[in-house]
């Protein structure tokens, strides 16, 4: 059974693997954007996607953030015996 510094590293490293996917692809989202904004229906479709997306992913990465913090405090509990 790992230990609970083992899980708590791995949840850190899962938490930023999550958070610089979704910044990387905000970034590129915005690069898309501005490059449309000449094109003026692909530019409303981008910015309309950009809007719908960003939120859908936000609350993917914040879910996924949150499940992580349960199984790290799951692992805590178990190593120190709370029940």
């Amino acid at each position: 059974m790992a230990s609970y510094s083992d899980v708590q590293k791995a949840v850190r490293v899962e938490k930023f693997r999550i958070w610089f996917a979704w910044t990387s692809g905000g970034i590129i989202w915005l690069m898309i954007t501005s490059a449309t904004k000449s094109i003026a229906i692909v530019s409303v479709i981008t910015q309309v996607l950009l809007v719908v997306l960003g939120l859908l992913f936000t609350i993917a990465a914040v879910t996924m953030t949150n499940r992580l913090n349960r199984k790290a405090e799951a692992a805590r509990r178990e190593v120190l015996g709370d029940l």
